[in-house]
Formats: structure tokens, C-alpha cells, sequence
């Protein structure tokens, strides 16, 4: 099943033309990467995919749903429900414990609090972090944050998490553990992954990297065995 589908995609910051015209589409339960050099367009796309922001042209699908046609209600509702986020610098309220910041999304959907709760106490106790749950970000090491994240993305079962250089900020110990922890996730929860990074050692454990330079995709091509 084609979980995401971009079509004809235009993205210009006043004369800077960054996307040139991008057709991709992305299945259910896959893990792919988006590579190229800085300057290349890949946060961008990734962006505009995740309905962070708006082509100039083109059409954006998620799960069968045309997002470029809603409105910023019906997209704000729509992002909360059906995608995750991942970023490099994890982007966690410091005030909040972990448990408190996974649990956000639940509540900003409007589920009750002890529902949030369990079910955010169960993704940290799936993602090894049972005994930090009330820990605050400052009192958590760099891929300890990263899997808060990463929990948080998946609270409200998306259908696809996009993540942004998610290994950029960690050490080498991290970033395989959190290689790995994408891969169980798939697995465990036929979840779709769609990752921007510089690491090609996580690029090329993807089912797929998707090569770009200069606004274009020059290659979609699959990771050999």
C-alpha cells in the first residue's frame, strides 16, 4: 500500500528555486532515506511531505488523503493524528519529564490523561526507558532524548514518522542503537520511516535511499542485498 505519495513538487524561497519538480512514493512499512549534499533539498522535501510546509506546486498524499487540499485546521488535525516527527536536537520541553513530554500529543488529540499516560509509560518501557520515565531532559543523556522522541512521534500510532538527521547529535554507541531501534519498530509495528540523514551507515541499511542534488531526485534506487 502507498502510504506516501509526492507529486510535481515546486518549492521556491523567493528567487531560490530548492525543488525542481519531485515525484516519490513511499509504501506502507517501508524505511527509506533521503541523501544529497547540504544544499540539495532534502529537509525541505522532508518538510513539505511531513505538512510542515507548502509547495509553490505539486501535490502531497499520506495514507490516502490529499493534505495539499486542507485547510490549517483540518492540517493540524490531520499531522496530530497521522505523522511523527524525529529532529536532531529532539526538541523536548525541559520543564516537562519524559513521560510527560510523550504524552503531549495524546492530550492535544483529546484523549484522557490516564489513558495518555499508559500508553506513553508503555512506549518507554518498549524503548528501554522504564526507569527514566520521570526524569527531565537535562537529567537524560543524548540518546535517552532521542528515544523520548522517538516515542512522542509514535504516541498517537502515525502513519508515518519523518525524522531529520535523528542520529546528527550522538555518539557513534547511539546512533547504532537508534539504527537499530528503527528497524525494530518497522518489525514490531509495520511502521514507515522516512529519515533524512548525512550517516550512510543508516542510509544504507534503509530498504531504499533516495539520492538528491540540486532540487532533483537523481536516484531512487534500492539498497543491494
Amino acid at each position: 500500500m502507498e502510504m506516501v505519495k509526492g507529486t510535481g513538487i515546486h518549492k521556491s524561497f523567493g528567487t531560490l528555486e530548492v525543488l525542481k519538480g519531485i515525484d516519490i512514493s513511499i509504501q506502507e512499512g517501508e524505511v527509506i532515506s533521503i541523501v544529497g549534499p547540504s544544499g540539495a533539498g532534502k529537509t525541505t522535501l522532508l518538510q513539505i511531505l511531513g505538512s510542515l510546509d507548502r509547495p509553490n506546486e505539486g501535490s502531497v498524499s499520506i495514507n490516502g488523503v490529499d493534505i495539499s487540499r486542507l485547510n490549517e485546521y483540518q492540517l493540524a488535525k490531520f499531522r496530530n493524528e497521522n505523522i511523527g516527527f524525529v529532529f536532531q536536537f529532539h526538541q523536548l520541553l525541559p520543564e516537562f519529564t519524559a513521560v510527560e513530554n510523550v504524552l503531549i500529543p495524546a492530550l492535544i488529540k483529546g484523549d484522557s490523561k490516564g489513558k495518555a499516560e499508559k500508553k506513553a509509560k508503555d512506549l518507554l518501557d518498549f524503548l528501554n526507558l522504564s526507569d527514566r520515565l520521570e526524569h527531565k531532559p537535562s537529567e537524560l543523556s543524548g540518546g535517552e532524548k532521542q528515544r523520548v522522541a522517538i516515542a512522542r512521534a509514535l504516541m498517537n500510532g502515525p502513519a508515518v514518522v519523518f525524522a531529520d538527521e535523528p542520529s546528527g547529535n550522538l555518539d557513534s554507541k547511539s546512533q547504532e542503537e537508534l539504527q537499530q531501534l528503527f528497524f525494530s519498530l518497522r518489525n514490531e509495528f509495520n511502521q514507515t520511516f522516512v529519515i533524512v540523514t548525512h550517516d550512510l551507515h543508516l542510509a544504507r541499511m534503509c530498504d531504499r535511499v533516495v539520492s538528491m542534488k540540486d532540487g532533483v531526485i537523481i536516484d531512487h534506487g534500492l539498497v543491494e542485498a
